[in-house]
């Protein structure tokens, strides 16, 4: 009988609860043991919930206290040497201190998990001994089984996948990594085995990306070794995001089943099963359920596809399940009150996924007239939005068809611009600045939640968003920034911001996901053609520029990450969707110029993690991705200075991309990746304005003048002085006040000692 499967499910809880009980360990208002209780509560309450639902195979070891990398790490010791560790079980002290760092010693890198939105820990490998420190998979089994009688599938990330998102060693040591890595995961997988552990998930989703022949003969290696092992034990092999490359190699691997994604990577897995079979002694986990998206599936598209696939495997051989964890969506659409009934009908997050499963399960090996009943009510909720005027307005979709036609190009190159530019703002060498916001304390939360609530009057509001814009336009004239921001204030999110005031988007109450740590974000829905409506960011920067004669940047998202922050429709492509967004921002963008704002930011942090997978779409993509941000930014004047900030990015493989979107400045995030980022410049040229983030503002401690000296004469080496700016990584919301001003201090006195010393370029 076809069974159901889910992959992973949302840690954060319903009302966040995970997220509140971090934040309140972290700041001492929760001790440890009242924290393990609150975080075990959670985690029993999510393995209930799947198994009242009829889930068949529920996850475990899904949860994380922080991060599933940075446990994988923890579990087998590899700690980075700036840490002291003495072995055993890592205490909370130090696996908080790894992923947020410490007053001692900085936070380890973290970066975008895939093509999502979701960040990890990255392991070091440099100098560690790998050792067993405690088997996390056997404890998660345990729990479920005395607590709830669910006897779970233990979910560990791969071996091949876990050393490739690794750092700290050398291509030459790969295989003796491989083989320090192997007994752990067997001496794991021997105790769950002898646990009775009937099947473990083991997650490989780099068998998606293009691997060498010396790859692949280290995955045969470390599967017969697993196999060998533990011959009993049922292994699902799983992939994700993408269809697996190599598809003959891995199905050949002495696995019992093959969990494979029928959604992101259809066409690649149907093509290959279809070409080469499947093997009649594995399973196929069919990954049907989109695990990243919130729309409704078409539940009778879904049951024609599973029926295909059983047609060539057994019932016993398919395994229904979401195409991955459902980590990346919202936990229920129940709680919604205030959606549209069209739209609300259309959605699905992760309760709703584990109802669609189980439905397609029961479907295909029952079938019945109240499944037909539910798979016809099911068209009839999508059609409804389909058929909407909010998805078919032909005057938006006109005119970014006429302006999508042609090239988008600043009137004169960067060269005559910096001179025209530089001779207009006279900047100083090394200009400071900052990302874009500033803390938003428990004060500024108080009075937008007040506002929202009615309570406070727009006058009220506004009166206090102006009082917070002039404590901090004085600050930065105080330390001494050169290019002031307005500090954002008014934002609860940089995506949700503009969504609330552009047509097309709509908001979910409790819509959130995980993106770090305990960061949560509530992305918006596009779910219709995208429009301009009005001004949204003119009068806080017109008001903020009132108040100084320094420069203050106008602040936007660019059209690139609010789609790859937002959930989007599925009915036309992303190119669209992104050309639409390009064509309202540029409305703002012009609002901004004829208000007098003459340096004007467009953040696109989100590039690099939209870039697909396949290296042959890759080209395709960053092409219209660097179209819809000149669409954004090309009408300006001359002298209208436009900036952008990306978020840490594997620089050196779109390079000639991010120079082609042709801003005069862009700030890079690079501290926590120790530097590393600055490399890429020693290999590559860069003619364009640009900033390397000096210091890290994902931890709270205070960085040294000294670090960011040091950051500054590096970059010095390899990039042109008289175009280098200096700023933090990115913007300030999640800090403190003290921290907040006493970092920005030492950015300053770090500058002026480089000014000093490369006082003859000026």
């Amino acid at each position: 009988m076809t069974k159901s499967s889910v992959l992973g499910y949302p840690r954060i809880g319903a009302d966040r609860e995970w997220k509140k009980a971090l934040e309140a360990f972290w700041s001492g208002k929760l001790e440890e043991s009242d924290f393990e209780k609150q975080l075990q509560e959670v985690r029993l309450n999510h393995l209930r919930k799947q198994q009242e639902k009829g889930i068949d195979l529920i996850a475990v070891n899904d949860f994380s206290y922080y991060d599933q990398v940075l446990d994988t790490a923890t579990m087998f010791g590899i700690i980075p040497k700036r840490f002291a560790y003495d072995g055993g079980a890592v205490p909370l002290s130090l696996y908080y201190g790894i992923a947020r760092g410490t007053k001692e010693a900085t936070a380890s890198e973290m970066t975008k998990w895939f093509n999502t939105n979701y960040h990890y820990i990255v392991p070091e490998l440099d100098g560690a001994a790998p050792v067993l420190t405690e088997n996390k998979p056997l404890l998660a089994y345990r729990e479920a089984k005395e607590k709830l009688g669910i006897e779970g599938k233990p979910v560990i990330i791969g071996p091949l996948t876990f050393l490739k998102l690794s750092k700290g060693y050398s291509k030459s040591e790969t295989d003796a990594w491989i083989a320090k890595l192997i007994p752990l995961y067997v001496q794991v997988l021997q105790e769950l085995a002898a646990e009775g552990v009937a099947w473990v998930q083991i997650d490989e989703p780099v068998l998606v990306t293009k691997l060498d022949s010396e790859d692949l003969a280290r995955l045969k290696t470390i599967y017969e070794a697993f196999a060998a092992a533990v011959p009993a034990l049922h292994i699902l092999l799983q992939t994700y995001f993408e269809s697996v490359e190599n598809y003959k190699e891995i199905v050949a691997l002495p696995v019992k089943a093959i969990g494979l994604d029928f959604v992101h990577g259809f066409t690649g897995n149907i093509a290959s099963i279809k070409a080469h079979g499947f093997p009649a002694d594995k399973v196929l986990g069919a990954g049907i359920i989109d695990g990243r998206g919130i729309w409704k599936a078409s539940l009778r598209e879904k049951l024609a596809l599973l029926e295909e696939l059983s047609g060539l495997v057994t019932d016993d051989q398919l395994i229904v399940q979401s195409s991955c964890s459902l980590l990346h969506v919202p936990v229920t659409v129940k709680s919604e009150k205030k959606l549209t009934a069209e739209l609300q009908n259309a959605l699905a997050f992760a309760d709703e996924k584990l109802d669609e499963l189980v439905l397609l399960a029961k479907a295909l090996t029952q079938g019945g007239a109240s499944i037909t009943a539910e798979l016809e009510q099911c068209d009839r909720e999508l059609e409804g939005l389909k058929q909407s005027g909010e998805r078919n307005r032909n005057d938006i979709q006109q005119a970014v068809a006429a302006i999508s036609t042609k090239q988008p190009e600043r009137s004169l190159p960067f060269a005559e611009r910096h001179v025209a530019q530089q001779n207009k703002w006279q900047l100083p060498l090394f200009p400071t600045t900052t990302i874009g916001s500033f803390p938003q304390s428990a004060e500024v939360r108080k009075a937008r939640q007040q506002w929202r609530k009615a309570e406070w009057s727009n006058e009220q509001y506004a009166d206090f968003i102006r009082e917070q814009i002039d404590i901090w336009i004085k600050l930065q004239e105080e330390i001494g920034i050169d290019v002031l921001v307005h500090g954002e204030f008014e934002r609860t999110d940089m995506v949700e911001f503009f969504g609330e005031k552009l047509a097309g988007f709509a908001f979910t109450q409790y819509g959130w996901v995980q993106s770090y740590g305990s960061r949560c974000v509530k992305p918006p829905i596009i779910y219709g053609d995208v429009a301009f409506e009005e001004a949204m960011t003119v009068e806080e920067t017109q008001y903020a520029q009132s108040k100084t004669d320094r420069p203050v940047k106008g602040m936007l998202t660019g059209p690139i990450t609010i789609m790859n922050w937002s959930f989007v429709r599925d009915d036309i492509s992303r190119e669209q969707i992104a050309y639409q967004l390009a064509y309202a921002l540029r409305q703002e963008v012009e609002a901004l110029e004829q208000a007098g704002i003459g340096m004007i930011q467009v953040d696109e942090p989100a590039v690099r993690e939209g870039l697909p997978l396949k290296e042959a779409d890759q080209a395709e993509y960053l092409a219209w991705a660097v179209k819809a941000f000149r669409m954004t930014t090309c009408t300006v004047a001359d002298t209208t200075q436009i900036h952008t900030h990306m978020c840490y990015c594997e620089f050196h493989d779109m390079i000639d991309s991010i120079e082609a979107m042709d801003a005069d400045v862009i700030s890079i995030e690079t501290s926590r990746s120790h530097g590393e980022l600055i490399h890429s410049f020693e290999e590559n040229t860069y003619k364009l304005g640009i900033g390397l983030g000096v210091y890290d503002i994902h931890s709270p401690r205070v960085p040294r003048v000294e670090e960011m000296t040091s950051m500054i004469e590096r970059a010095l080496r390899v990039l042109d002085p008289k175009l280098f700016w200096i700023n933090p990584d990115c913007g300030l919301k999640t800090r403190g006040y003290d921290e907040t001003v006493e970092s920005l201090r030492n950015m300053v006195v770090a500058t002026e000692i480089a000014r000093s010393k490369h006082a003859s370029l000026a």
